[in-house]
């Protein structure tokens, strides 16, 4: 799925999205709004709007105060979200597959930033512990390996 194909969504739901010089922030969500900083590439910038539209579909009302735990949670739901959305297990089990024996091929292969990458590998280790089985490949979060079973 392509930044294109995000803004498309987007717009399916109702949302209008801008590319703007924003200051603080990369992306903002405001009622049927989403703001994405100009200056960014487009794997950032996709990187972004999935977390904004996470926000569509999972929160409600202004969090930015981060200080309040129910805000805290609710941007933890939208970029869990985002992740599963743009990542997920199986696309560390696909990329692994496809010959990416590290997070920049990772990253690369599944056209996020590595920033992203990071975050959500971070998030996974929360989630699951040191490790992930499914099929017949566990993950590893810390440090990021994937092993085939036999």
């Amino acid at each position: 799925m392509t930044y294109e194909d995000l803004l498309k969504e987007a717009e399916l739901n109702g949302l209008i999205v801008k590319e703007k010089p924003l200051r603080a922030y990369k992306g903002r969500i405001k009622g049927n709004r989403i703001a994405i900083k100009k200056d960014l590439s487009d794997t950032e910038k996709r990187c972004v709007l999935i977390e904004e539209l996470g926000h569509y579909y999972t929160t409600v009302g202004d969090i930015l105060d981060q200080s309040r735990i129910e805000n805290k949670k609710q941007e933890r739901r939208a970029r869990a979200w985002a992740y599963d959305r743009l990542i997920g297990i199986t696309g560390l089990i696909n990329a692994y597959k496809h010959g990416c024996r590290n997070r920049y091929e990772i990253a690369e292969y599944l056209n996020v930033s590595e920033e992203f990458l990071e975050d959500a590998i971070k998030y996974y280790h929360e989630k699951y512990g040191l490790y992930y089985e499914v099929d017949n490949y566990i993950v590893y979060f810390n440090p990021l390996g994937i092993v085939e079973k036999f």
